[in-house]
């Protein structure tokens, strides 16, 4: 799909802020993602990669931008698929170089065959290449080698590129602060990832499996343009204490919690929510005890994301409740503080309380400046996802608790009036939800 005007201007505006970082004695080399093949001549559905596609909006597998301030030819130049009338009929329609530049707002555009012979003219007189070395093996062998054969003719005037500039430091800089084009994204794909969770609410019943709850969340991902943002986790009963769990093909039991950790992508920002529900509809007195604390430290370190704060303290805050909580049940036994500075939490809550989200479920950008947690500043984008998980057969844990695993996870705006919960529309109270299963609301 070509770009709308607005995207265009989105992307202009990006490539402009990202030149004016990197200065006029910098270049700049982002590599699109390339096909990935699932099975012999089968290839998994093709995700462009997020920097490129943050700057360039070019949907295309194999693919190359450069920005080169100041290049009186153009200082945004693309490096494309050629047009193929015989592989267009297999594998779908190219934009090709003129295309490119018609459709995508390139001020150049080449064949992706030609990027090795035209590079020294856009690295020739350039002081730093931003480029992030270690990711595209191939593609590092060729810069170096060029910046190698300008150095070498460097006598007779040609100045090479003298550093590598990582690109954490400028462009993921950039995608870290959010605009309101993108929040305004990013807030439909968690409503609409919200009415999922709600729809697995009502789908949830003992004897359904695991696969057929994902299936009802991502037919609804489905029916509004979406994909996964991420492979979603259905886990019922100690299922649940697996963090990372993906198989999703147990049958689920009745007296069981379900955890679901699941979130839709849409226009190449995806959301992050996770919630934990009773099977069968109503929290047993175990369930809702270990339940309460982590929704207590849910809601306490959202209040926490503030311009301004450290961005490490939604974390000690959820631990200190999560802890104290621990001690209150008697799973841990010492003064909190005295817990946490051993790290006896952590055989409970082993994870960190939240993330930078975007256009990946894991988004770029640091979270320490000069060793330290960097402040919020409006228009960051956070998870905040407390959880504790007790495995069958935890030594000194009564077994009225064992396989109970909860984590309940929102994403959150930072702004000026402070946290904005985007995930508010699937319910997180545990009257709500067992409302919400019984079919009350």
């Amino acid at each position: 799909m070509k770009p709308t005007p607005r995207q265009l201007k989105e992307h202009a505006s990006r490539r402009a802020q990202m030149m004016q970082r990197i200065g006029k004695r910098g270049v700049a080399v982002i590599p699109g993602a390339s096909e990935v093949i699932r099975a012999r001549d089968t290839h998994y559905k093709f995700r462009q990669d997020s920097d490129f596609q943050y700057l360039t909006g070019f949907p295309e597998p194999d693919a190359i931008a450069v920005l080169v301030p100041g290049r009186k030819q153009g200082a945004f130049v693309l490096f494309v698929r050629p047009r193929d009338a015989e592989r267009e009929i297999w594998d779908g329609r190219r934009a090709g170089p003129d295309g490119a530049m018609r459709d995508y707002g390139a001020d150049q555009a080449f064949e992706l065959a030609e990027f090795e012979d035209r590079l020294p003219e856009l690295l020739s007189g350039r002081d730093h290449l931003h480029y992030t070395l270690g990711e595209h093996a191939h593609w590092d062998e060729v810069l170096t080698g060029s910046v190698r054969q300008i150095r070498e003719v460097s006598r007779r005037g040609a100045a090479a590129p003298v550093d590598f500039i990582a690109l954490e430091t400028t462009l993921h800089e950039m995608r870290l602060i959010k605009s309101a084009s993108e929040l305004k994204i990013l807030q439909r794909a968690c409503e609409i990832s919200a009415e999922a969770h709600c729809l697995a609410m009502r789908k949830a019943a003992p004897g359904v499996n695991e696969w057929q709850v994902a299936a009802e969340i991502e037919a609804h991902f489905g029916r509004h343009n979406m994909q996964c943002g991420y492979g979603s986790i259905v886990g019922g009963g100690e299922n649940a204490c697996i963090l990372h769990y993906i198989e999703n093909d147990a049958p689920l039991k009745d007296g069981d919690l379900l955890l679901i950790d699941a979130g839709g992508e849409l226009d190449g920002y995806t959301a992050d929510i996770t919630r934990t529900f009773p099977v069968n509809g109503k929290f047993s007195a175990a369930q809702q005890a270990v339940y309460e604390i982590v929704l207590e430290a849910n809601k306490r370190a959202i209040k926490e994301l503030k311009v301004g704060a450290s961005s490490g303290r939604p974390h000690e805050v959820a631990t200190r409740i999560l802890t104290e909580g621990l001690v209150d049940l008697k799973l841990l036994k010492g003064k909190p503080k005295d817990l946490i500075a051993q790290g006896k939490q952590r055989q409970f809550y082993m994870h960190g309380t939240g993330h930078w989200l975007g256009m990946d479920v894991h988004d770029v950008g640091r979270y320490k400046i000069e060793g330290k947690p960097r402040p919020f500043e409006a228009g960051m984008v956070m998870t905040v996802e407390p959880g504790l998980y007790i495995a069958p057969g935890t030594p000194g844990v009564p077994e009225k608790y064992w396989g109970i695993g909860i984590r309940i996870e929102d994403d959150v705006v930072v702004t000026a009036n402070g946290p904005q919960v985007l995930t508010a529309g699937v319910p997180k109270e545990r009257r709500e939800i067992e409302a919400l299963m019984r079919g009350a609301v």
